[in-house]
């Protein structure tokens, strides 16, 4: 009869052994919310360093199709107004064209388009392009394409007049268009992202 209520009472846990295993479970616990909350932070800092270099790949992208469709002829121009009827416009931070705008489905629309700099943002102005001269033209709407800029550096390269060689020009007159667009985009210093120039030639 002892013997067995010896075994029954080695058997068992006492409570030091189970405060130490306690202790334990709450050590590894703590270590593993550790792991978890340090990967979590180095996904989330990851993440918005993929989110800025997607960020400027699409803009190339978007710019790259946009620019190489230029038509060498562009009747009409942004809204209709008076610059657009010069041709292709073109200053070191602002270009005026009629282009086609990609539609999201695989086609096309042309749109008279104007690509800036404002509030220290890449955006491209567009409207529906129209043959007519309307008295209110409709209003452009805004496409931004890269954030958080310094400064935006246009160049066209093409004979500066029917009589010189072809070189980088900080302005351009249509109606013709560029041989070669450059597009550079300045960022705020101690900013970490890198955007080689984009020169875009004319397909058309």
């Amino acid at each position: 009869m002892g013997d067995r209520r010896r075994f029954r009472r080695d058997s068992g846990f006492t409570l030091l052994e189970i405060l130490i295993a306690l202790l334990i479970l709450g050590f590894l616990v703590v270590g593993l919310s550790a792991g978890v909350h340090a990967a979590l932070g180095l996904w989330r800092a990851q993440r918005r360093e993929v989110a800025k270099t997607e960020e400027l790949d699409a803009a190339a992208r978007s710019l790259r199709e946009i620019l190489t469709a230029i038509p060498q002829v562009s009747p009409g121009g942004f809204a209709s107004g008076a610059a657009g009827r010069r041709g292709v416009r073109g200053s070191a931070h602002r270009f005026t064209f009629v282009g086609d705008m990609p539609t999201g489905i695989g086609t096309t629309r042309r749109a008279d388009m104007r690509l800036e700099l404002l509030r220290g943002r890449l955006v491209l102005l567009w409207a529906p392009h129209r043959h007519e001269l309307l008295r209110v033209p409709p209003g452009p709407q805004e496409t931004v394409l890269v954030r958080k800029l310094a400064d935006l550096e246009l160049a066209y390269w093409g004979p500066p007049s029917p009589f010189k060689a072809p070189t980088w020009l900080s302005r351009w007159h249509g109606p013709g268009i560029p041989l070669l667009i450059r597009v550079r985009l300045v960022f705020a210093k101690g900013d970490p992202r890198h955007w080689p120039d984009l020169i875009v030639a004319s397909t058309l």
